[in-house]
């Protein structure tokens, strides 16, 4: 039976997770988290609700899953905040590994849209510095962050030069970073998840054929992009438009899990 524990991360409104849990396994431990960041343009009136349902699945189907709320654009987020949450929201599960026996040897993030975006910014952390940015982790308890372990972008903004080109959703990328590239231009380059190429965990860029809310260039530039590095992104198309992917009942979702799933062996 599923269980459910909400934690904040901050004193902002904003900054909390809820922790979904099944079962623990033979042996006691929760073999590995998947963390869920939720999309919305980045923009405050979408929230946490959208990433319950999937999180209450991957619990349903065995797996730890801290479905995690942030500051958007509009109610305290966009640069630095929503990156600095990101970070410090996953660092938490740090201090929940003990009492929740969460293994942290395996933390997946699955993100959708912008969470998408924000999934595979993060996955990058260890780059940051050799990028110029000041150290984003907001550490607790002595432990020196949690690192992700693989990627599933649901139909991610990974290439966010482009977004803003193409000004997807009247201008969200000037939006969350407080202006256009020609006031911002270190904010625009440290942001995109372009910048931080080459990883070296896996990241699966799920784009859905008929999609017309994040187009698919968002993904198959940065797997191109990614493709010289030590363990390039991979491509998956799914049936369906944008929401599919945060249908726990549709094809497109299904084979998000799937992903997970192997994520997490």
């Amino acid at each position: 039976m599923t269980q459910r524990y909400r934690y904040e991360y901050g004193e902002d409104p904003s900054q909390w997770g809820e922790l979904f849990l099944p079962d623990p396994p033979a042996g006691g431990m929760h073999r590995g988290v998947v963390v869920v960041i939720h999309g919305g343009y980045w923009r405050s009136q979408y929230g946490a609700e959208l990433g319950e349902p999937l999180a209450k699945d991957l619990a349903d189907h065995g797996m730890a899953a801290w479905n995690l709320e942030y500051r958007r654009a509009g109610n305290g987020g966009g640069w630095p905040g929503t990156f600095l949450d990101i970070l410090a929201g996953i660092d938490k599960l740090a201090v929940l590994a003990e009492p929740h026996s969460l293994d942290l040897g395996k933390v997946v993030a699955l993100g959708h849209s912008a969470g998408g975006h924000l999934a595979v910014w993060a996955a990058g952390r260890d780059r940051l510095g050799d990028l110029g940015l000041p150290d984003y982790s907001q550490v607790e308890d002595g432990n020196d962050g949690v690192r992700l372990t693989g990627v599933v972008s649901q139909s991610g903004v990974l290439n966010l030069a482009e977004a803003e080109r193409l000004r997807l959703s009247n201008g969200a990328v000037a939006n969350l970073l407080g202006g256009p590239p020609s006031e911002f231009p270190g904010r625009h380059r440290l942001a995109d998840p372009m910048a931080a190429l080459p990883l070296d965990i896996p990241v699966y860029a799920v784009h859905s054929k008929d999609d017309v809310d994040v187009p698919l260039s968002m993904s198959t530039t940065y797997v191109e992009a990614s493709s010289s590095g030590p363990t390039p992104a991979e491509l998956v198309m799914v049936p369906g438009d944008h929401f599919a992917l945060i249908d726990v009942t549709s094809e497109a979702y299904l084979r998000c899990r799937d992903l997970i799933q192997e994520l997490l062996r």
